[in-house]
């Protein structure tokens, strides 16, 4: 099996990427699998080749190693998705000239006032299918006032799979409102693509990432299935969140790994911290384990089934 962590450079890496990170390291080295790092800076706005280097850095301290990626090569030419656009084109190419894909001119206001609540199970739902049937003149003739985005012209689908964290799922996309967005009307493709042609690549079968990421499933699946591969396993672990119960991340300004080290943080400390929370070591007052020794541990652990698990102490 291949397990992946692919993290955004978009700041520097904090305590609910390293818990993200640990949980996919922990089950592909338990399963004796092959274990990639991908940098998924495809947002050249916000993403920093300099913060990615950051982000290695934090990672080989901690003790992460990896047998595909940034600074250990690998059979593909780049880990660094703002280095893999040829590849994104040549499908992109291929699924309009199979007539799987339309260009869509809807601007985000109109977007936004079409948007509708889902039900229960159902994606979340963008679209009423405006551009898709347009004739070819019309599409010409738009073309010289606006760059389209370009969506994928989904059928009527049911989307079934058994979440190692979160059991089975079902969401359900319907023929035009589920159209969902490959390349936007600037360029940049989007992450749903990105993804899915990178795992695919790389060979990817299991995909452990956070429960935030849980509704882009469905999508990516239909991907899988549009181009006729096979979707990995995938696990949609719960989140750390604070006090407040707000989930760590960039925004909310959690604490780094970089902050931890400054600190006088060890890299046993940090892991010790996220291990008792995961229930993986007994809880104790000064939790302290290498990586190495927590993948003996860990080595029959089974998954955490909830949403999310409360950072009850700031460290």
């Amino acid at each position: 099996m291949k397990g992946r962590f692919a993290p955004s450079p978009t700041g520097y890496i904090h305590l609910g990427n390293v818990w993200i990170a640990l949980l996919s390291y922990i089950s592909t080295r338990n399963q004796n699998g092959t274990y990639v790092v991908r940098m998924e800076d495809i947002d050249l706005q916000r993403s920093k080749r300099s913060l990615g280097e950051a982000l290695l850095d934090d990672l080989e301290w901690l003790g992460f190693e990896w047998d595909e990626g940034p600074r250990v090569g690998g059979p593909e030419e780049s880990y660094w998705q703002s280095e893999r656009f040829i590849l994104y084109d040549k499908v992109l190419n291929r699924l309009e000239e199979q007539g799987l894909i339309y260009p869509c001119f809807c601007n985000r206001a109109r977007l936004q006032s079409i948007a509708s609540a889902p039900h229960r199970g159902e994606v979340v739902h963008h679209y009423d299918g405006h551009c898709r049937d347009l004739d070819g003149f019309t599409v010409a003739q738009k073309k010289l006032e606006k760059s389209p985005s370009m969506r994928i012209k989904v059928t009527d689908s049911t989307m079934d799979f058994n979440d190692i964290y979160q059991g089975p799922q079902r969401f359900v996309l319907r023929q035009g409102i589920d159209d969902f967005v490959l390349r936007r009307g600037d360029g940049m493709y989007a992450y749903n693509l990105a993804v899915v042609l990178d795992d695919i690549s790389m060979g990817v079968t299991e995909i452990i990432r956070g429960h935030d990421l849980l509704e882009t499933t469905a999508q990516q699946m239909y991907l899988y299935s549009t181009l006729h591969a096979e979707p990995p396993c995938y696990g949609h672990a719960p989140l750390l969140i604070d006090n407040d119960g707000h989930r760590l991340s960039k925004r909310q300004k959690s604490i780094t790994v970089k902050e931890l080290r400054e600190l006088g943080w060890s890299p046993e400390r940090i892991l010790g911290e996220l291990a008792v929370l995961a229930g993986f070591i007994p809880k104790s007052d000064a939790p302290s384990i290498s990586l190495e020794s927590l993948l003996i541990y860990t080595a029959h652990t089974k998954a955490l089934h909830c949403e999310h698990i409360v950072l009850e102490k700031s460290i």
